[in-house]
Parts: C-alpha cells; structure tokens; sequence
C-alpha cells in the first residue's frame, strides 16, 4: 500500500501545473549553436556533462543524433584548454579548418579540426590572453577578411566587448578593443540587479549593416530576453533597436529565452537556436529550440516556427 500511495503522490506532484518530468527524448544543451555544412546539421552547447562538448547531428533539424565519433564529444578535456566550466561553443570554417571558440575556466579559447564533429584540439593548450575573465565568444570574420572578437568582460556586470584579432585568430589586438553592449535599459535588468547582465552575442551583416544580437538579465531570471543593436562598423557604436525584445517568455510561452546563434538552414532561411528554462519553476536543465528569423526593415523571429529540439 505505502507503494501506492507513494506512487500516487509522485505522479500527482508531476501532473501539477510547473512541475515537468525530465524528457528522455529532449535535448538539454544551453547556450547552443548550430553549424551546418553540406546539409548537414551540427549541434553544440554548454553540456550538464563537465569534461567537454558533444556533438548532436541532424539531416532535418528535427531529428537529431549523438554523434558516434570520439564517444559522442567533439572537444573533450585534456585535448585543448580547460578542466572546468566547459560553455558556450562556437563552430566555423575557414580556409578548410573547422574552428571552436569556447569558454573554460572563465576564459576564451580556439581549438581547430578536420571536422566539425571533432575531436577539436590545441597544440599549445592555453586561452586567448586577457586582464580580466571573459566568456561567450563569437568571431566574427567580414568580407573584407578582418577577424572581429566578440565577447563578454566580467567586470561590474557582463558587458559586451569586441576587439580585432589577429590573422591566425590566436590573440586580439588590444588598441582596437571597444565596449558594445551593457544593459541600461529596463527589459534588460528587470530584477533591478547590482550586476546587470548582456551575454550571449551573435554577429552578422546584412547589405552592409552590421546586426549585433544578444540576451539580458540573468540567465536564471524568467525575463531572459533576446534584442539587438546595429552599427555601420563591426568595432560600433551600436544603435539598440526601439522594438527590443524581439524574443522573450511572452513570445513562444517558455521562460529564459535566449543565449543563441544564428544559422542558415539548407533552403538559405535564416534561423536561430537558443535555450529556454526546463519549467516554469525551474531553470535547468535548459532546453534547445530553434526558431526561424527574418530580415525587413528590422529583424523579427516568427513565434509560429518555434520547437524544441529531440532525439
């Protein structure tokens, strides 16, 4: 009887409205972004595993895999920098090599691959130097081949900085560093915080203006929340869009929306990954899900088109 009743209770208490039982089939990847090459898909993201990334693929976006290489981990710990706090990846190519620029031990750092599964390593296991702690990378190269840092300074509150780096992407140059981003306004702190926050940047350029998007409030906060900034040059300075948020908890009904990438899909349609909370009263693990984007006068995210992602 104590069986049942017990049984009983455990249901009923997951039935409850917040409370949300683990999927199996999810994916929990945060801070997450997705690389496609040759119409295939790859996903990476800031794992509840500590030893690295792994690497989910897909033909559909919908459908996803664990990759069968290298024990499913396109970095792993001991191959390049780090031994803690694995976040934030993002995967490029250039000139035929795969790069990886990630977060450990609150710092930024570039391994490279053959491919974009992995493994991705370092000769030289060390981070790009820096005088502070700095996380989320995302570099950016323009067309006229100028390599661009962006990322997060720690330092009375996360604020986004962009530097020009150098040609083999191994340091930045320290004249051309600039502050993008800090959060001013009211939907960026709604908890009135001591240490406001703006993380998570992804950088493109579209007939020749430069789209900085990036994500505010603490990633704990239900008001994390995705807006974007503009420029004429990659290093600023950067106008904020009047309609910001352009993604939030009111828009695809799920708390702590954002800290993505953006992607082209197979068809060229410009989308975006991101994470939101587990539940309504709880933060993780923070669940992966795509949403498409697109490019008028100002940039939009069509509600419609959200979902989570799945194995």
């Amino acid at each position: 009887m104590k069986t049942i009743i017990l049984f009983c209770g455990l249901f009923c208490l997951l039935m409850q409205p917040g409370a949300h039982a683990q999927d199996s089939g999810a994916i929990y990847q945060a801070d997450p972004a997705i690389f496609q090459h040759k119409g295939t898909y790859y996903l990476y993201g800031t794992e509840t595993v500590k030893t690295g990334f792994q690497v989910y693929t897909s033909k559909d976006l919908r459908h996803w895999q664990l990759s069968e290489q290298n024990n499913g981990y396109a970095l792993h710990e001991g191959d390049a920098f780090g031994t803690d706090g694995f976040w934030a990846p993002q995967v490029f190519l250039y000139k035929d090599t795969f790069y990886m620029a990630y977060v450990a031990n609150e710092k930024i750092a570039i391994a490279t691959s053959a491919s974009p599964l992995g493994p991705f390593k370092q000769v030289v296991k060390q981070p790009l130097a820096a005088p502070v702690r700095q996380i989320d990378p995302f570099v950016f190269i323009d067309t006229d081949g100028k390599k661009y840092l962006y990322h997060v300074r720690v330092k009375d509150g996360n604020r986004i900085f962009v530097a020009e780096m150098t040609d083999d992407m191994s340091a930045i140059k320290p004249a051309t560093l600039q502050e993008c981003i800090a959060a001013t306004e009211p939907w960026e702190n709604t908890a009135n915080a001591k240490w406001p926050v703006a993380e998570g940047p992804s950088v493109f350029k579209h007939k020749g203006l430069y789209y900085l998007v990036y994500t505010a409030n603490d990633f704990r906060n239900p008001d994390y929340a995705v807006g974007y900034a503009t420029s004429k040059s990659p290093l600023g300075p950067w106008k904020k869009h009047s309609g910001n948020p352009i993604l939030n908890k009111t828009m695809v009904g799920h708390n702590g929306t954002g800290h993505g990438d953006f992607f082209r899909d197979t068809r060229k349609g410009l989308q975006y990954v991101f994470h939101t909370h587990f539940s309504p009263t709880r933060t993780g693990p923070r669940r992966t899900a795509v949403i498409k984007a697109s490019l008028g006068n100002t940039l939009t995210f069509d509600a419609g088109s959200f979902h989570f992602l799945s194995k």
